[in-house]
């Protein structure tokens, strides 16, 4: 959830530190802070601050060539200065930085304290740089092994860095359940919790598993585990580069990422469908005509926008390929103790690809046995190498907390593989090159679409002040609708509901009044006398509603219309969503928020 960043080279670390720190603000934070090394001593600059702040804080006189910091999320203990990292030992010989939870700290920290150490925060971060300093203390032969024997101790998840002023030339890495990406210089050495700290450097990377340990230098990097056994890592190169993290002539990365989503889903469908037989490849899930064949039933599985990507393409399996499907939170399935049968497909999504609870779903169905596949948009991340097969979304960088195109790359994903379904059962060639052409068209018409920002932005604006909104769908529209909803809810603050359609009338019409706006979702297919009966449900009721809609609608059904492009039926919940997120971006914007950065969220979300 927080941004690790960490340097070894031959040039001052402070203004690598903090560019890094910057390209991670994206990731949620609520204080920030650094440490380098110089002459034997830690210099320590951290607090409740952003970024900015920051940066006027640190001394411009730190030449050091080594160093790490941090942004904080707070988990264990306030957003306050002295909880912000790093976190040093005693002697402050120490310092580290840590992302993710010490689930035993409250008994480390006990028995430290009963040893004679006092605490400087309330963080469990904390015991981890006296526990390191002490096993330094009581003779361990490096930092690596004092590292290696504090984290035998350690119960959690963590991604940790930790730099000894004794030893300056150094850096030493460790990785449970919490990212770390190492990159790799010419004559220096990166360490970060995400690559979008390392772009500006390099695109030659290396990922550290879990249970790995890394010791790093200006010139060299040895992995091992906590067992002490050597590991080999080969770097691989990222194809990513300094300009895919950068605004251009945008006002912030959610702006830009919506403007984005015509060429993130023309890559996505790159080189996949297949006019002759009217189906898609999709060849990274390795699964051939008959594996395919003998799927009985497929499981969805996410957090968040992924989980509502999630039921729209349970939705699509079910119609095209005629088989079982559901899509669940993998918060909940991770506890559920859940039935795993031989002939389900498992897919798990994701974009970061290092959302722990999916990430320890995908564990726990792999240890039952079960056939599981990754949906996630980031190569080397941790679900991509558990699952070892899948499908990459290639929607590009996804900044922003609130998703965007990764989730509308997740819904065209999602289609290739209910028409790959489908077309191996009874979905005719016919309707397999109908499907493929509507995938194929898809993004012109999304062009389509954001030509009518200027008119959404009205209706955003006409609605702006409506302190909770609903918003309706069925079947098709449903995950729709709870997709708007959320993208509402986590950027404008507004409170928002998703409700289907036929339950209104079993008890949420109540709520219903002229100061609660219900946005309505009306594809035109086999039930829009439903849709349209619902939405006269409302406004009988006094409701303003706002219609999202490819059909020509009776004159004055609703109060605002907003207009969607004709695609294949089957397709209109990918196509529907675009407009929703405009909305909810414009209505936001109209009422001042910190639009990429909402409060209390982070992007990657790996700790529970």
């Amino acid at each position: 959830m927080c941004g690790i960043v960490g340097y070894v080279g031959s040039r001052p670390a402070t203004p690598i530190l903090l560019e890094g720190l910057h390209r991670l603000e994206y990731r949620g934070y609520d204080s920030a802070g650094l440490a380098v090394a110089a002459r034997g001593r830690l210099k320590v600059t951290k607090a409740a601050v952003r970024v900015d702040e920051l940066r006027d804080l640190v001394e411009e006189n730190q030449p050091s060539p080594v160093g790490i910091a941090h942004t904080r999320w707070a988990t264990h203990g306030e957003p306050t200065d002295a909880n912000a990292h790093p976190h040093v030992d005693g002697a402050k010989r120490i310092a580290v930085v840590h992302n993710g939870i010490i689930e035993n700290s409250g008994r480390l920290r006990e028995r430290l304290a009963a040893q004679g150490v006092t605490f400087a925060s309330e963080t469990d971060t904390e015991a981890l740089a006296h526990l390191i300093g002490a096993a330094l203390a009581d003779g361990a032969e490096s930092l690596e092994d004092a590292v290696r024997a504090t984290l035998r101790e350690v119960n959690g998840a963590y991604g940790i860095v930790v730099l000894d002023a004794q030893n300056p030339g150094q850096l030493v890495v460790a990785r449970n359940g919490s990212p770390i990406v190492l990159g790799i210089g010419d004559g220096e050495m990166f360490v970060a919790s995400d690559v979008a700290a390392l772009v500006r450097y390099t695109q030659r990377v290396v990922y550290l598993d879990d249970g790995e340990l890394a010791t790093i230098t200006a010139d060299d990097f040895v992995t091992s585990t906590l067992q002490a056994h050597r590991t080999a890592k080969t770097p691989t190169t990222v194809d990513l580069d300094d300009a895919d993290y950068q605004l251009g002539s945008y006002a912030n990365f959610m702006h830009k990422e919506i403007w984005e989503q015509p060429e993130s889903v023309r890559r996505t469908l790159l080189g996949r469908l297949d006019e002759r037989f009217g189906t898609a490849r999709l060849g990274g899930i390795n699964l051939d005509a008959r594996a395919l064949r003998a799927i009985r039933r497929v499981k969805f599985f996410g957090c968040g926008s992924a989980y509502y990507a999630g039921q729209l393409g349970a939705n699509l399996v079910e119609e095209w390929a005629r088989l079982p499907a559901d899509a669940e939170p993998a918060s909940e399935l991770r506890y559920r103790n859940p039935v795993v049968e031989e002939d389900t497909l498992y897919v798990a999504i994701s974009q970061s690809g290092e959302t722990a609870d999916t990430l320890a779903a995908v564990q726990e169905l792999k240890r039952k046995g079960g056939q599981v596949i990754g949906m996630v948009n980031t190569v080397g991340s941790a679900i991509a190498r558990e699952c070892g097969s899948g499908t990459f979304l290639h929607a590009g960088p996804e900044v922003s907390v609130a998703s965007t195109k990764a989730y509308t790359n997740m819904g065209v994903c999602f289609a290739m593989l209910a028409l790959a379904l489908g077309r191996v059962r009874d979905l005719s060639v016919s309707d397999g090159a109908r499907i493929v052409a509507g995938l194929d068209s898809l993004p012109s018409l999304i062009v389509e679409v954001l030509g009518a920002e200027n008119e959404i932005s009205a209706v955003a604006k006409e609605h702006s002040g409506a302190e909770r909104m609903f918003f309706i769908g069925r079947t098709r529209g449903w995950p729709v609708a709870r997709e708007g909803a959320q993208k509402l809810k986590e950027i404008s603050y507004v409170h928002a509901e998703a409700y289907q359609a036929g339950e209104l009338k079993h008890g949420p019409l109540a709520l219903i009044e002229p100061a609660m706006p219900s946005v309505v979702i009306v594809p035109d297919d086999e039930l829009l006398a439903k849709n349209i009966g619902t939405i006269e449900q409302i406004k009988a009721r006094g409701g303003p509603v706002i219609a999202v809609t490819n059909a020509d609608l009776p004159d004055g059904l609703a109060d605002s219309v907003i207009q969607v492009p004709r695609s294949e039926p089957e397709l209109d919940p990918i196509l529907f969503t675009i407009p929703l997120q405009v909305f909810a971006y414009h209505l936001a914007h109209h009422l001042g928020r910190d639009i990429d950065k909402p409060r209390n969220l982070a992007k990657s979300v790996t700790v529970e």
